[in-house]
């Protein structure tokens, strides 16, 4: 079995495909990179469907599908429950920062984690983007080989167990 390479897409569902290009590709600069209509599914169910593809720096794509006929419960994500983070230069997220704030876009920020600087933006669809930047520390502590990370999976399951 090989090991995954990483990411081609991640997709989610979009209100509307060009209130959706306007957010990633005229405000966060992702490129609309390709546009797939659906008439046929690969099971031969016929479909109403757009999906859409936004190239990000390293490769990977950031994708959506409208699909009008199918309701889909749409709602502001909480940060806790879903959000997306895409990694940004400390100059960029500064930047953006700025631009969010200017431009009326839902913008929050910037946090300091330790390990990454964070600003977050609300998009039409109701997700939450993350923007973040690495810091010195990142690198050393996202390491499992010496920072505990499976003994403190354990503890938090013990603790849940107790309660």
């Amino acid at each position: 079995m090989g090991a995954i390479l990483g990411y081609h897409h991640i997709a989610y569902r979009c209100r509307d495909s060009e209130e959706t290009r306007k957010f990633y590709e005229e405000f966060l600069g992702l490129e609309l990179a390709e546009a797939m209509p659906i008439g046929t599914t690969a099971t031969g169910r016929t479909a109403q469907v757009l999906h859409t593809f936004y190239r990000l720096a390293d490769g990977s794509y950031l994708a959506f599908f409208e699909v009008p006929d199918s309701p889909f419960d749409f709602h502001d994500q909480h940060d806790f429950d879903l959000h997306l983070a895409m990694e940004v230069s400390m100059e960029t997220l500064e930047a953006m920062l700025a631009k969010g704030r200017a431009s009326g876009v839902e913008t929050r920020g910037p946090s300091d984690h330790g390990v990454i600087k964070s600003i977050y933006f609300r998009d039409p669809n109701g997700y939450v983007i993350e923007l973040t930047a690495k810091t010195p520390a990142h690198d050393a502590a996202m390491d499992p080989r010496t920072n505990g990370a499976r003994a403190k999976l354990a503890a938090w399951q013990a603790a849940k167990a107790a309660r």
